[in-house]
């Protein structure tokens, strides 16, 4: 499934004062998309995981020429893949004021980083590769971008699959979550996290 840049720390859970936002954008026109139901299931996953005060991740839906490019860019795989996710350090890397920010003047107004919003990542989703492998996947379409979604924003908030330990855990978070925010109630028994035919 998908792939997270390697070597990113994982972000602080608080940001300033406000509340979590989610950022949505169809820059596809294969599938259709429901930016509402998405945006609304990833808010309640960022609430779980624990983030509270002003944060910000963005989800991109994107056709399988621009993942293609993401997958060789990021990867090195030449290939569309179902998902991606960039997580930031927001401290180190979003925060940064540039160069003389430290500097004082009498005009100057200190930076307060805590109330700046804590830039999550970004996770990008490829609604038809999703389709191509719903049925030996999640199940059905629905279901598998619900589960590219929680997926990738774990990836984004630190979660990672690279051993049995950590996929185990992972992969019993998903449906935890997904029966919480998108089943309310147990899995359907077609559900899978592994594809049927070659995991990917």
């Amino acid at each position: 499934m998908a792939e997270s840049r390697p070597g990113i720390s994982k972000p602080r859970k608080i940001g300033g004062d406000g509340e979590p936002e989610i950022f949505c954008a169809d820059e596809q026109s294969d599938i259709e998309v429901d930016l509402l139901r998405w945006q609304s299931l990833a808010l309640n996953v960022l609430k779980s995981e624990g983030i509270r005060g002003a944060a910000e991740m963005t989800i991109v839906f994107v056709n399988q020429l621009s993942m293609s490019e993401l997958n060789e860019q990021y990867m090195g795989i030449s290939k569309p893949t179902d998902v991606l996710a960039f997580p930031l350090d927001a401290l180190d890397a979003a925060r940064t004021p540039g160069p003389g920010a430290m500097s004082k003047g009498p005009d100057r107004v200190s930076l307060d980083i805590n109330e700046l919003p804590l830039l999550l990542g970004d996770v990008v989703i490829c609604p038809s590769v999703a389709a191509d492998q719903a049925t030996t996947h999640a199940g059905n379409l629905d279901d598998e971008i619900a589960l590219l979604v929680v997926h990738g924003m774990l990836h984004v908030l630190g979660a990672d699959h690279d051993t049995p330990d950590s996929t185990k855990a992972m992969r019993a978070r998903e449906v935890l979550l997904l029966e919480t925010h998108h089943w309310k109630g147990s899995a359907p028994t077609n559900f899978r996290q592994d594809h049927q035919e070659d995991d990917q």
